[in-house]
């Protein structure tokens, strides 16, 4: 195979990256670089112009930290720097939650599935919002079920509780036959992704509709991310469901999401982001694809107004992805990219996972090498993590669904 330069990961320790050779894996072909650069131009999709970077410290000074113990510490520390300059500060849980049955067919998708429609009623100092969370659990398995929760970023139909209109960005009927339960909330019911309304859901619900906000408070992503936790309240009171055994997944912003959901509350077992790209897997500091600036000038109310202070200065962020990526260990994270989604930074998004295995070993897992982004349609899996990059562009699809079930048997049917 055709060897290539590639700007990869040979020192996760605060030292500078460098271009290293690279013989096999994946490689972005010269069409998609091409359809990129048409789609959005300006931007850079060539590897010999990603510039050498400095990744900050994982484990502290010179890394200092040695065990999983002294970690807990130090996860606390990475935690509060993304809340106060990438995601913002979230409250906890409301003064007052509620589970009310909207819905319940146990003869679903033919008799294989009951469906469970619930509505989330949340109040708060006299204000009172709802949100939805539709559920499906196989009736073929016994026992607590384990769960694939969705963050739907598209149209309410991919999550058509009916199943009158199916759709593979949430292929229910796959994903019961394999045995697990899958579930989703519709984003734009916790906060309208718009930058002129996005407080309208449950950041009004908690701050009131007007007035000044810090520079550290919550926008639309945890805002989204707030409510799947909120979701996870109800798990834990449902008996057919394995609460212990809980993932979380998201495609482009839910992806995102799905990433800032799993560092904030850990109850999530299983982390899995798909083409999350800038704001969400992919090193900021690559400077491939999109950008912080792009970002944040495209999606104002997506991070809070500390992160527009570094657009252009990605090099001066006290965090990168890869630190978001190690707040998940030890529980298990997947992430996924696709070849034609170039926008996203599939290989950033790979380096950033490499990035966390000094984490991930504190627990005994094998590092994932920089040098070891695998070919098209081919998993890695290393310990806790894995990672593939598919055919196709920017989508969620049955095929990464395939994948992060087989994952998921791999973690949980030990």
């Amino acid at each position: 195979m055709t060897s290539y330069r590639v700007f990869a990961l040979i020192s996760i320790v605060g030292l500078p990256v460098i271009g290293v050779a690279q013989s096999s894996g994946w490689m972005a072909q010269p069409d998609a670089v091409a359809r990129a650069s048409k789609q959005q131009p300006g931007f850079n999709y060539d590897e010999e112009r990603v510039p050498a970077y400095t990744l900050p410290d994982l484990l502290g000074a010179a890394g200092t930290i040695r065990t999983s113990d002294e970690w807990r510490s130090r996860r606390d520390e990475v935690l509060q720097a993304f809340r106060d300059t990438v995601y913002g500060r979230s409250p906890g849980k409301p003064e007052r939650l509620e589970f009310k049955s909207l819905e319940e067919n146990r003869n679903a998708m033919d008799g294989k599935a009951t469906l469970t429609r619930v509505g989330i009623i949340v109040q708060h100092e006299g204000r009172t919002h709802q949100f939805e969370l539709i559920l499906f659990l196989p009736n073929a398995r016994e026992g607590p079920v384990p769960v694939f929760l969705l963050i739907n970023n598209r149209a309410e139909s991919n999550t058509d509780p009916t199943r009158q209109e199916k759709s593979g960005f949430w292929p229910a009927e796959e994903i019961v036959a394999r045995g697990y339960g899958i579930a989703a909330l519709q984003y734009g019911q916790l906060a309208p992704d718009n930058k002129d309304r996005y407080r309208d859901g449950v950041i009004a619900f908690f701050e009131g509709s007007s007035g000044p906000r810090p520079p550290h408070a919550w926008g639309a992503i945890a805002a989204w991310a707030w409510g799947a936790s909120r979701a996870m309240d109800y798990f834990e009171t449902n008996r057919r469901i394995d609460a212990a055994r809980v993932a979380i997944v998201g495609h482009s912003r839910g992806g995102k999401a799905a990433l800032w959901t799993g560092a904030e509350d850990q109850r999530f077992a299983l982390v899995i982001s798909n083409e999350s790209g800038e704001g969400g897997a992919a090193l900021s500091r690559r400077g491939f694809g999109e950008t912080v600036a792009r970002i944040n000038t495209s999606f104002p109310h997506w991070f809070t107004d500390t992160y527009k202070t570094f657009n252009g200065r990605e090099a001066e962020l006290p965090v990168d992805q890869h630190m978001l990526l190690a707040l998940v260990a030890p529980r298990a994270l997947y992430v996924a990219s696709a070849d034609g989604d170039l926008w996203s930074d599939p290989r950033g998004e790979f380096l950033s996972l490499a990035a966390s295995s000094p984490v991930f070993a504190l627990w005994g897992d094998e590092p994932i090498r920089a040098d070891q982004m695998p070919p098209l349609d081919t998993p890695l899996i290393a310990g806790r993590r894995g990672y593939h990059i598919r055919r196709g562009g920017h989508n969620l699809t049955p095929y990464d669904w395939q994948r992060f079930a087989d994952f998921a048997d791999r973690q949980w049917r030990k």
